[in-house]
């Protein structure tokens, strides 16, 4: 078999491959964009102290744009270094994906542990005003559940002895006043039941094995476009191929 269409059929490869690479880089960034933006509060119910995770998915995503621009660059100029680098870059990004995949899936418990911690210290200082106390409002209106294993969650808050239950508890806005939802014995027929702790664990683990595998695959992707950089960056040098 002939060298350069061996050669030409594994920069084509490689060019596509890194062309899905730079779009996975732009869809990072547009999600740590998003998530900065629109679910700040949320992770703020999620985690202990403020997260860097959104930071995390930009500059992942604007150093994946970069590189995956530097791979086209490396593959149509045939260079043998830079094909190398190219292929050292995808193997750490394989391997901080793989040690991410695992932890989150290994600690999926204590991340459990942690938003009970962190919700229920949102409810019990909830004040209707600040970022927490917005998210929790959000939250229990969007997923239709109230306090964090029931709406009982609420009689030890700041905020029940002079409210009462939230607003955003009621499953009929147009059917909750203050005086009801004071109220012990009138406030249950007038809230939601189920708690929200259930229903975001729930999920969780609902759709862990899905994230955890996802996660893997997107990893494991990474293995092509190494061996494709390795075999194309031997080839070339073996032959001393150079682009005209």
């Amino acid at each position: 078999m002939e060298t350069k269409p061996v050669i030409t059929c594994l920069k084509t490869l490689l060019i596509v491959y890194s062309f899905v690479f730079w779009i996975t880089g732009a869809i990072l960034l547009a999600v740590g964009v998003w998530g900065k933006l629109m679910l700040g509060p949320y992770i703020s119910l999620i985690a202990d102290n403020s997260t860097n995770a959104p930071y995390v998915l930009i500059g992942t995503g604007t150093v994946i744009i970069v590189f995956g621009l530097f791979g086209c660059f490396a593959t149509c100029r045939g260079s043998p270094w830079m094909l190398k680098l190219y292929a050292m870059f995808l193997s750490l990004v394989f391997l901080a994906e793989l040690v991410a995949g695992i932890s989150g899936f290994v600690f999926r418990h204590e991340i459990k542990g942690t938003f009970r911690r962190t919700y229920n210290d949102a409810v019990l200082n909830y004040n209707a005003v600040d970022a927490a106390s917005r998210a929790v409002d959000n939250l229990q209106h969007k997923l239709r559940c109230c306090g964090v294993f029931n709406y009982t969650s609420w009689f030890a808050s700041v905020y029940y002895p002079s409210n009462g239950i939230p607003a955003s508890c009621c499953f009929n806005s147009s059917d909750c006043n203050p005086e009801d939802l004071r109220n012990a014995t009138i406030a249950p027929n007038k809230v939601y039941h189920k708690g929200c702790y259930e229903l975001v664990t729930s999920f969780m683990e609902t759709n862990m094995a899905i994230i955890a595998g996802v996660t893997f695959g997107i990893a494991f992707s990474q293995l092509i476009g190494m061996l494709l950089a390795c075999c194309l960056s031997r080839i070339i040098t073996a032959n001393q191929y150079e682009m005209v």
